[in-house]
């Protein structure tokens, strides 16, 4: 195989592995930091010699022995240069070749690697770490993402996404964090950090929050696999499989939501016979799930009913848009939010007019959350548009042109605010 095939096949091998392998190293060495360092000296070592010797068989099973290697003779050093001779014969009994077989027969138990996954998630997504260090590390220690292609992703520099990962591990190794799952107390919590922060990773792929795209897929698809791994690993948590259900249902939505060029073309003008159906119907299976495990819906199994609403109708005129402002109202008691309550306006336009819709979005005017929100003015001026009321759509659009950082959303806004001097109006929104 040519060198250039082989560093291809060693970055898929990479992304597949890679998450797996830190989530062992960390249970062995018991650092996120020094796994993800014993991880990368495994990649290195594999991209010298794989295109010499070959691909081998099972990859992921020689990454892992390099990597355990590496450990073993680092715990070595650190036992010498200690002169702690017997507290490494505590920690590893008997001679090292036995330790290392005992260390390599655990680490190949298929139970022990989805407990280690599921252990290195909860851990890179700690409350102790700001949503931006959480995002980041998870992409890289589970997405197996380099730091530029973080970094490319959110339009931020290398740097500053280095910066945000070696002061996220440096928060986890000061603070103890201990390699375990969370106990049963904590659990809701950490739990919410998760979900949070897969949640995350997903709407920015959804709608770019800046640059030149409208979507970025490869976030979406990213957090939809990291979805798919804690659903299989936490198959009686209801609020997973709603996350996961509303994840598949918007993904199944892509090839409609972008024009010839590129450019947005929203929810009610989309082609729904480009709707991916497979995908929708996946999203409606773990919607079940979420629904069969009882007790009320949380915040992310209501969203993904809510979008279980559209994916059902034949057309945006058969949507049940009565029952989605129902459902928005339960989202907003359960957690209360401005943009909740944005989102029910539009519901509320689409169901009983628009100006029951207005008369909410009005209502919204001195939230200090939305001030710098697009979507406000954005709405406001959709709303007023069809109310016949151009000269103040014109200016809500604008407005909301001025706001937002996405240059396709700024595109479309803007010709949205010209439509305003023509007397017939666009379809809605």
């Amino acid at each position: 195989m040519p060198g250039s095939e082989t560093h291809r096949a060693v970055e898929a091998i990479w992304r597949i592995e890679s998450p797996k392998l830190v989530a062992r190293l960390t249970r062995m060495v018991r650092d996120v930091g020094l796994a993800e360092d014993l991880a990368q000296d495994a990649l290195v070592v594999a991209l010298e010699r794989w295109p010499r010797s070959g691909v081998p068989e099972n990859p992921g099973a020689w990454l892992m022995a390099t990597a355990k290697h590496r450990a073993i003779d680092l715990q070595r050093r650190r036992a010498r240069l200690r002169r702690k001779h017997e507290e490494l014969a505590r920690e590893l009994p008997g001679s090292d070749e036995a330790a290392a077989s005992e260390l390599e027969q655990a680490l190949d138990e298929e139970a022990q690697v989805q407990d280690d996954l599921l252990r290195l998630l909860f851990m890179t997504c700690h409350p102790l770490l700001s949503s931006e260090a959480r995002v980041a590390l998870t992409l890289r220690l589970l997405g197996g993402l380099t730091t530029g292609e973080i970094a490319r992703a959110y339009l931020v520099s290398e740097a500053t996404v280095a910066q945000r990962i070696v002061r996220a591990k440096r928060t986890l190794a000061e603070a103890r964090v201990p390699f375990e799952l969370p106990s049963a107390g904590e659990l809701p919590a950490r739990l919410s950090s998760v979900l949070e922060v897969i949640y995350l990773i997903f709407n920015e792929g959804y709608t770019a929050t800046a640059g030149p795209e409208w979507m970025r897929p490869d976030l979406c698809e990213e957090a939809l696999r990291l979805g798919r791994i804690l659903a299989e690993l936490s198959p009686e948590e209801p609020e997973v499989h709603g996350l996961v259900a509303l994840m598949e249902i918007q993904l199944s939505r892509f090839a409609a939501r972008i024009g010839p060029a590129g450019e947005p073309v929203l929810l009610l003008e989309q082609d729904r016979m480009r709707w991916d159906r497979l995908l929708a119907r996946r999203g409606l299976a773990a919607l079940a799930r979420a629904e069969r495990l009882g007790g009320a819906l949380g915040p992310y199994a209501l969203q993904g009913a809510i979008a279980a609403c559209h994916a059902r109708a034949a057309s945006a005129q058969e949507t049940d848009w009565a029952r989605i402002a129902a459902l928005y109202e339960a989202l907003a008691q359960l957690s209360p939010s401005p943009v909740v309550e944005l989102n029910r306006a539009v519901a509320v336009a689409m169901a009983f007019g628009p100006r029951a819709g207005l008369e909410l979005v009005d209502g919204l005017a001195g939230e200090r959350a939305l001030e710098d929100y697009h979507l406000l003015p954005s709405v406001r001026g959709e709303l007023l548009f069809r109310l016949g009321r151009f000269e103040e759509a014109h200016a809500e659009l604008q407005r909301a042109a001025t706001l937002t950082g996405n240059e396709r959303e700024r595109d479309l806004l803007r010709e949205r605010a010209a439509a305003c001097a023509w007397e017939s109006p666009p379809r809605e929104p």
